[in-house]
């Protein structure tokens, strides 16, 4: 198993982390048998399926997730959820040689908002290979308290041109969490995901919902360049949601649509 090399450092102003990975083909394979997309090439946001942060069960939160405290300081907020991300796509990659991954902490601000505390925390990473930029991407994370009250959640849009709905299974959760090497119990231990973050099903993954929106802005637009996403409301294992798009000045609109109108996310494309 080609688990990545972890090579972390941090200075007194800054924190970064920097993973190396061989990019072994057969992952490409395995994320479009999981996505049911019909060819091996590299598909937007490939780099989820690599660069590991595989730690020992004691190194481990109880919610599965590797414990924070160096690269992300621990703000005593226990929730974790990834809010959303812009992406550059540079150039593709090849399977089969090694990458590069650099991580750096742009920013973790304690506020208080409607429903409580919340850590925002800002992630720069840079995929590089020979080197050449891969992909750039600011991940948001957001980190809220163990009693955290929900908001209210966005109506979504129903001018669509272009749609799609999808049923998202436990099967299809438990083989993206093992590709993308994500121990979040929310996305498979469904008495944790009810009886301790308080949900009412199993989550699916926001970078999931994102693939899919990406899946279908490549369809639509060709290729892309940038996308930009935020997720807006959870989707549950029991709730269908459909995925939408629109022609936008620059590219795409798009969003997902849970069956009972809620907006999980959404996003803009360019080619």
């Amino acid at each position: 198993m080609d688990l990545a090399n972890d090579d972390t450092h941090m200075t007194q102003d800054q924190a970064c982390a920097t993973r190396v990975d061989s990019l072994d083909p057969a992952r490409i394979s395995a994320l479009a048998a999981a996505l049911g997309v019909p060819d091996d090439r590299a598909r937007p946001f490939w780099h989820q399926i690599y660069f590991w942060d595989a730690r020992p069960a004691t190194s481990l939160g109880l919610d599965g997730h590797p414990k924070i405290g160096a690269l992300i300081p621990d703000m005593g907020l226990p929730r974790r959820m990834w809010a959303g991300g812009r992406l550059h796509f540079h150039a593709p990659p090849t399977p089969g040689q090694a990458a590069q991954k650099s991580t750096t902490l742009l920013r973790a601000d304690r506020k208080h908002g409607r429903t409580g505390a919340l850590g925002l925390v800002t992630l720069q990473h840079e995929i590089s290979q020979d080197g050449k930029l891969l992909v750039s991407e600011q991940q948001d994370l957001i980190y809220r308290a163990a009693d955290a009250r929900s908001g209210t959640p966005p109506e979504a849009a129903t001018d669509e041109t272009a749609s799609k709905t999808h049923r998202f299974t436990t099967t299809e959760l438990f083989r993206y969490s093992a590709l993308t090497f994500n121990g979040h119990r929310i996305h498979y231990d469904r008495d944790y995901a009810l009886n301790v973050e308080g949900y009412d099903g199993l989550v699916v993954h926001g970078p999931l919902l994102a693939q899919y929106l990406m899946l279908m802005a490549e369809d639509l637009l060709g290729s892309l360049s940038k996308f930009d996403f935020r997720a807006t409301a959870p989707l549950m294992d029991h709730q269908s949601v459909t995925f939408c798009a629109k022609p936008s000045e620059d590219g795409l609109m798009l969003w997902a649509r849970a069956d009972d109108g809620r907006q999980c996310m959404s996003a803009t494309a360019t080619s």
